[in-house]
């Protein structure tokens, strides 16, 4: 299967392109790229995992997307309280970053890797 066929992947190339556009016209460029870093490192690093030949190597990169996912929702939270983004469009992000973190998880548990 490839990275492209996966959901997860998907789903988090999606909230990078929603992340871009929401915050193409913010002035505030140190959050702005902070942000839009973390957003598209969870689809990148599904990629650069899904290329990979051992079980381990998929584990390590789909854990540095599940991490930056978890960095997203952080940021998107906070955007809500300094009003670089409506409550309705943060909370979408949040949910779906949510959603994202929760498929990462399953997917990681379901990796065979030997203990």
């Amino acid at each position: 299967m490839k990275y492209e066929d996966l959901d997860v992947w998907k789903r988090s190339y999606r909230l990078a392109v929603e992340i871009y556009k929401e915050f193409e016209s913010c002035r505030d460029f140190s959050f702005k790229a902070q942000i839009t870093r973390s957003a598209l490192s969870v689809p990148s690093n599904i990629a650069v995992g899904w290329e990979r030949y051992t079980e381990q190597e998929k584990h390590r990169f789909l854990s540095i997307a599940k991490g930056s996912i978890g960095e997203l929702k952080t940021q998107t939270l906070i955007a809500i309280e300094i009003d670089y983004l409506t409550t309705d469009v943060g909370k979408m992000i949040a949910t779906e970053a949510e959603e994202i973190s929760k498929m990462l998880g399953a997917l990681m548990k379901n990796l065979h890797i030997k203990r």
